[in-house]
């Protein structure tokens, strides 16, 4: 018997998937408890439609996510630390910082951990960091470290 699967089922398949299965299976356990409807021409069409409408998405979202790339890769992000006379920071400038100034300029928010610093920074200049902002869309982001003290 032929069923698309609503949810993840361990050794049949995953969800959104038509898989054949016992019949028995299928009727006494798979669709009672709403794991699984009847592989009928109306499910597999709307199961269909509901593919192209994720895949439609999830290119839209990966569009973005390179407008927003080439947008970041053009910035120069400023983040102001305390620091001493050499040009030593107090503490060292994190993820966690990075993630404010984005939201701050952008509006955008961001995982601290899929933001990749170069080395630690401990000293005021200019870096480079890698944001994930998609699995396939790493971006390079420019940031300045500079002395709160002295406004740039």
């Amino acid at each position: 018997m032929e069923i698309i699967l609503l949810k993840d089922v361990e050794h049949i398949g995953l969800a959104k998937a038509l898989v054949s299965v016992k019949a028995g299976y299928a009727r006494n356990f798979l669709i009672p408890n709403g794991l699984a409807i009847v592989a009928n021409k109306a499910n597999k069409n709307s199961l269909k439609q509901e593919i192209l409408q994720q895949e439609d998405r999830a290119q839209k979202i990966l569009e973005e996510a390179k407008e927003l790339a080439a947008t970041l890769a053009s910035k120069t992000l400023k983040i102001a630390a305390k620091a001493g006379t050499s040009g030593k920071i107090f503490g060292s400038v994190s993820n966690v910082q990075l993630v404010n100034v984005l939201k701050d300029m952008f509006g955008i928010e961001i995982d601290k951990k899929k933001i990749k610093l170069p080395e630690e920074v401990k000293m005021l200049g200019t870096y480079t960091a890698v944001v994930f902002l998609h699995k396939d869309v790493p971006a390079s982001v420019k940031f300045e470290v500079y002395d709160d003290k002295v406004e740039a």
